[in-house]
């Protein structure tokens, strides 16, 4: 049996290989530390996600009630304040995220 391979799979194998998903770690401690990452990283991105449907609801509000802005206005900021707290986001990226969502708001409102 003959195995082929073009130039293709070697450049993506030493690609791959380069970026160290070939390779694993040896020592327990570290193996399980890969695993915690990979739970962190899973349950930082879904906050990250809920913050992002956040946004959009709350510049979706606009036409809606003004309760209903505020409403969603609110929820925006306190899930911003809980990433920070958690170490999710940064705390000035959280303000910067405020802040220009109240612009935008605020400009949605003066036009409509």
């Amino acid at each position: 049996m003959v195995l082929t391979l073009n130039l293709a799979d070697i450049c993506q194998f030493r690609f791959n290989f380069r970026k160290g998903k070939e390779k694993m770690a040896n020592i327990k401690s570290a193996k399980k530390r890969v695993l915690v990452a990979q739970r962190n990283n899973e349950r930082n991105t879904a906050f990250k996600t809920s913050i992002k449907t956040a946004v959009k609801k709350a510049l979706a509000a606009v036409n809606g009630s003004e309760d209903e802005l505020k409403a969603a206005l609110s929820n925006v900021y306190k899930l911003c304040d809980k990433a920070v707290s958690k170490g999710i986001l940064h705390k000035n990226t959280a303000a910067r995220k405020k802040s220009r969502l109240t612009i935008a708001i605020n400009k949605l409102v003066a036009s409509k």
